[in-house]
């Protein structure tokens, strides 16, 4: 084992392995089940082994991780596949369990220690608590501990669609973010970004690289997602967005790819590769762009979106042309330009309510219509953040 690891340090280090060093892996259920329905020991034992082999050579991984109401249906001996939150709950209870022993053992074995983190969107959209998850990943980086994270689905539900990442493509993007990971790599049954269906149209092609996830990005994705997961094409671009938004360069690809997670990390072709923005952002503007805490949102005129864009100018009221949401002042907003693109985020000044009544208004009216102003700003541009837009 030791000269195999050694073997494979060298490949690795032949092959430019330092490309980049903080990686968040994610696995999706599909690929860990294999399709059958149950954990498959063989595709874990060879996911690991690649992490192993970054691991030794000084990588910071961070691994989240799906397939826990599969492993807890397998324990059980269910075949149902129902859907219901209850049912999916109680899997996951059984299973999470079985999830980390797999692989606890399988890390063992290259004298890695694993540690768990489950995670809900309420614990990331408060920002203490958002700061201390990402103290606590981080710490454990420090120790060279590999943190398998997933979502706690024995406590959170969607049924107000809040609460919950609805998959752990999400969920690997707000982790990549929150630890400020230089790679995502989103690992499925799937190749990657294709032009079409792959499945319906046989001269489908694989897409090497997206610039910038728009529009068209988004139709070609579709919305199917995976028998067993919750996850398909269209959440891992949604996932994609969020992380190229914070600096985060993103690869999907398939988990059966003979050494994809080294190829990844070396910069290699694999999958579909998503650009990062330019600049990595701090936490607090990653916290205001990952949508975990947004709670509404406005349409900004040309005159707007080029005074934050170019000129580096707080949003005033004048430029608000529709509010979509509600929300109190100090709630944190996304701002649009009219073509639906989106320039930023920030803490709005005022109410859904107030902003409603001095929309379109200049700043020296504010306090004539409500009665009372909280400044010109309907969001100063301490408290926000903007997307470089591409063309």
């Amino acid at each position: 084992m030791v000269r195999q690891l050694w073997g494979w340090m060298f490949l690795c280090y032949n092959l430019g392995i330092r490309q980049y060093n903080r990686i968040v892996i994610k696995v999706g259920t599909n690929l860990l089940t294999g399709g059958t329905g149950k954990l498959d020991g063989k595709v874990m034992a060879d996911l690991v082994r690649q992490a192993a082999y970054l691991h030794a050579e000084g990588h910071e991984l961070i691994i989240v991780s799906s397939g826990a109401v599969a492993a807890g249906r397998e324990k059980l001996g269910i075949k149902n596949r129902r859907k219901d939150i209850p049912f999916k709950q109680v899997m996951a209870s059984v299973g999470q369990s079985r999830l980390m022993l797999n692989y606890d053992e399988l890390f063992k074995k290259y004298g890695i220690t694993v540690a768990q983190a489950l995670l809900t969107r309420a614990d990331l959209a408060d920002r203490a608590q958002y700061l201390n998850a990402r103290n606590t990943l981080l710490a454990l980086i420090d120790l060279k501990v590999v943190c398998i994270v997933n979502e706690n689905d024995v406590v959170c539900t969607d049924e107000l669609g809040e609460l919950k990442f609805g998959d752990n493509d999400n969920l690997s993007a707000m982790v990549a973010n929150l630890v400020d990971a230089d790679l995502l790599i989103i690992l499925s049954d799937v190749k990657g970004l294709y032009t079409t269906d792959p499945q319906q149209n046989p001269d489908a092609k694989l897409i090497p690289v997206v610039e910038k996830i728009d529009e068209t990005i988004e139709e070609i994705a579709g919305g199917a997602g995976s028998s067993q997961g919750t996850g398909g094409m269209a959440t891992k671009i949604e996932a994609a967005r969020l992380a190229t938004s914070s600096g985060v360069s993103v690869i999907i690809a398939h988990g059966l790819e003979p050494n994809v997670i080294l190829r990844a990390a070396t910069g290699k072709r694999t999958g579909t590769f998503f650009v990062a923005r330019d600049s990595k952002l701090e936490s607090r503007q990653r916290w205001l762009l990952s949508g975990l805490c947004c709670m509404g949102k406005l349409i900004l005129d040309k005159g707007a979106v080029t005074a934050l864009l170019k000129k580096n100018k707080s949003l005033l009221p004048a430029g608000i042309v529709k509010i979509e949401g509600n929300f109190n002042r100090g709630d944190v907003i996304d701002f649009y330009d009219t073509d639906n693109n989106q320039i930023g985020s920030g803490i709005t000044n005022y109410s859904s309510s107030d902003l409603q009544k001095i929309k379109g208004a200049q700043s020296s009216k504010i306090a004539g219509i409500l009665g009372y102003e909280y400044g010109d700003e309907a969001v100063h541009r301490n408290n926000l953040v903007l997307l470089q837009l591409k063309g």
